[in-house]
């Protein structure tokens, strides 16, 4: 989802004038557009679906480096009592 600056940076002007133009590029091409304003960055334009994906990544992720942490600090539960805390068998 790399950001292709010759394709992938519109200004503000641009959206206002052509705002559906935006939102099918972000779509088709599920990369975040840049907006600017005055030559700056201001705002980033994602699809939904797209951005939520990320955000799923980005939760797993933190998890697996949470639980790699516990074991390195020596914070495990056995699968047995694991178990019988949650109630399964």
């Amino acid at each position: 989802m790399a950001v292709k600056f010759s394709q992938d940076v519109i200004s503000l002007t641009n959206l206002k004038t052509n705002p559906g133009r935006v939102v099918k590029h972000v779509a088709e091409t599920h990369r975040p557009v840049l907006l600017t304003s005055r030559g700056r960055g201001v705002a980033v334009v994602q699809a939904v679906t797209d951005f939520e994906t990320a955000e799923d990544e980005r939760a797993f992720m933190r998890a697996v480096v949470e639980g790699l942490s516990d074991l390195e600090e020596g914070r495990e539960v056995s699968l047995r009592n694991a178990k019988a805390k949650l109630g399964l068998k």
